[in-house]
């Protein structure tokens, strides 16, 4: 065998001839400009609480305690005087429409917030109204008094100088008294304008600063308006007409129980379970007028079983006491009340029937609050109540028309729900 050198390899041929075109040129875009960071100014911390500040808190001193005091007489002040106003619009044929309407709004402002003082509506001011009627009812207490010394005058002695010298003296004492009044309330009607006798002063340097015509008529505007007696009288108007398409029929066929043909103890027995049924949906039907603010959501009665599948034992407590405050003014209504005397029965209605209101409100806040029903424990439990107290109630009902003076048409009247006191008997 021999062993040679072998030959060089062939060269590798070449991938790439060697008369390549030269490339394009690139004609890129330019790149966008970088963004301009504005540097923000730099932002100060919030401030630290009261209670981490070196300041030291204010104490709460014998002042404030009277400040408080002094808060919480005025408001249960306003609070009484709210009851009589209502009382007394109850008492008025057609203002009663705006006493059932202040009721709704105030349930309605409570079903909202789901917060009880957000029912009593307009409490400081009506407060300040019922100290000025207040303050004149105690400045005109003089009056009367020197009038029946005038008048006892006049029996001894007609034509006597002493009867005249009385006389006299109550017509002064009336201007002087009627002038006191309206100076009183030109500065501000606060309680204590009534007792401080210059008050005529104050208002004269009014008169000569000028505008002081403008401001009084102003003022009485504002407080007109702010008093929204159209707006309370529609919701109180559209309250009463839904509750009556709805108590009809069952209170006719209740009336009727009664009646000389055979069955009537059978149609009486059917608009008693009919009443009894419409009265476990109606308080709810009649809240929804005023806080959809919509006369067809009285009859959304499907909404109301939603809404009482959210809070069914707060509703079922609410409904309960509903019906039983309801209750005591059937009693008052035995006997037939003097005209002017008959804002009495309705003022008891306002003591129990307005708190009812609100606990219903505050029944419906708290089924806003939540989103799905409650476990079917509750709902079924929620449920039984109802029925027992709404027929404990038309027992009552029905037998009121023996011991109401208007017989019958005392069936009519179902004062927790249409007009706070009996509609036929002014």
């Amino acid at each position: 065998m021999r062993i040679g050198i072998s030959p060089e390899p062939p060269p590798l041929p070449r991938r790439f001839p060697d008369n390549l075109p030269p490339l394009p040129e690139a004609n890129f875009p330019e790149p966008p400009p970088l963004p301009v960071f504005v540097l923000a100014p730099p932002v100060e911390p919030p401030p630290l609480p009261v209670w981490e500040t070196s300041e030291p808190k204010k104490p709460f001193g014998f002042f404030d305690l009277i400040r408080v005091c002094f808060s919480a007489v005025n408001w249960l002040f306003g609070l009484a005087s709210l009851m009589v106003f209502l009382a007394v619009l109850a008492a008025i044929p057609v203002f009663q429409f705006l006493s059932l309407g202040y009721m709704l709004e105030a349930a309605a402002r409570v079903a909202k917030s789901g917060r009880l003082r957000d029912g009593f509506i307009g409490i400081r001011l009506v407060g300040r109204l019922g100290g000025i009627v207040a303050a004149s009812w105690l400045l005109v207490l003089p009056i009367r008094l020197t009038a029946d010394f005038a008048r006892t005058a006049e029996i001894i002695n007609p034509d006597g100088q002493n009867a005249a010298t009385w006389r006299f003296g109550v017509y002064l004492l009336a201007a002087v008294t009627a002038f006191h009044i309206s100076m009183a309330v030109a500065r501000g009607g606060k309680l204590r304008y009534f007792l401080w006798p210059f008050n005529f002063v104050n208002v004269l340097l009014r008169v000569i600063r000028g505008g002081a015509y403008a401001e009084a008529r102003d003022a009485t505007w504002d407080l007109v308006m702010s008093l929204r007696l159209p707006y309370y009288f529609w919701i109180g108007f559209r309250g009463f007409i839904g509750a009556l398409m709805w108590l009809a029929i069952p209170v006719s066929l209740l009336a009727l129980g009664h009646a000389k043909f055979g069955a009537a103890p059978l149609v009486g027995f059917l608009g008693g379970m009919m009443l009894a049924l419409v009265l476990i949906y109606l308080p709810l039907l009649q809240l929804r007028i005023a806080t959809e603010k919509r006369f067809s959501a009285v009859f959304e009665w499907c909404a109301v079983r939603r809404t009482f599948a959210r809070a069914p034992w707060a509703i079922s407590f609410a409904f309960v006491i509903s019906l039983a405050f309801a209750l005591p003014l059937y009693l008052l209504k035995i006997e037939v009340v003097p005209s002017e005397a008959e804002w009495l029965p309705a003022l008891v209605f306002m003591v129990f029937i307005f708190p009812a209101r609100l606990l219903m409100g505050w029944a419906v806040g708290r089924a806003g609050k939540r989103q799905r029903p409650r476990h079917w424990f509750f709902r079924i439990t929620g449920k039984l109540p109802l029925l027992p107290a709404a027929g404990f109630y038309v027992l009552i009902v029905f037998f009121s028309q023996y011991t109401s003076w208007n017989g019958v048409l005392s069936l009519y009247e179902q004062h927790a729900f249409l007009l706070p006191v009996p509609f036929f008997g002014m």
